[in-house]
């Protein structure tokens, strides 16, 4: 049974109570994992992804699969630097199965998006993060409100709340995007911008 409380004092406590959330199960949607979380709640960053996928639905940790390995060698983190750096969130928190096509992963509803969303607010309210890495259009978006293409967003710098946002492509090896040379190019400058902000927390 979800429970969701009308304010949070600590992580541990918002993290137990989206450990057990069964928000999207209980609208009618066939999620296939329980929400995935963290092991460490004292990171001064945030990293914000679209879903978790099959590996890390199953394991219930975020970033385990190849996508995760990809990013962390973008960022030059190991395993351990890289969870201890990043409070790692997503869009909605449990893996949503495939798609009527079989291809890749489906894209969480708008709904589900909306009952996912509560959990951010709390979340970046607790950590009060000073740098931000949405990952992926979905995750931009929903972090800061732009419609633009991903070749305008990546390589760039935001500020929300006193937060430095730093966008990166989603580094999924369904996308095309990173084929391009000039879009790659664009990831790098991203990924640097993201290190150097890194070693200033």
């Amino acid at each position: 049974m979800t429970r969701r409380r009308s304010s949070y004092r600590s992580l541990a406590s918002l993290q137990r109570d989206v450990r057990a959330c069964r928000a999207c199960v209980e609208a009618g949607y066939p999620l296939e994992s329980w929400p995935v979380v963290n092991a460490y709640l004292d990171q001064r960053a945030y990293m914000y992804g679209q879903a978790p996928g099959i590996v890390e639905g199953a394991e219930r940790r975020p970033w385990r699969g190849r996508a995760g390995k990809t990013l962390r060698r973008w960022l030059e983190l190991d395993e351990d630097d890289f969870y201890r750096t990043f409070y790692c969130a997503s869009v909605t928190r449990c893996y949503p199965g495939r798609p009527p096509s079989g291809r890749g992963d489906r894209t969480p509803t708008p709904r589900e998006q909306e009952l996912c969303s509560f959990w951010r607010e709390w979340e970046l309210k607790l950590i009060r993060p000073r740098l931000i890495v949405p990952v992926g259009g979905l995750a931009i978006r929903a972090m800061l409100g732009v419609r633009s293409s991903l070749a305008d967003c990546i390589g760039r710098t935001y500020e929300l709340e006193g937060a430095l946002v730093v966008p990166l492509p989603h580094p999924s090896g369904a996308s095309s995007w990173l084929n391009s040379p000039a879009n790659r190019e664009l990831t790098a400058r991203a990924a640097a911008l993201v290190r150097e902000e890194i070693g200033r927390l």
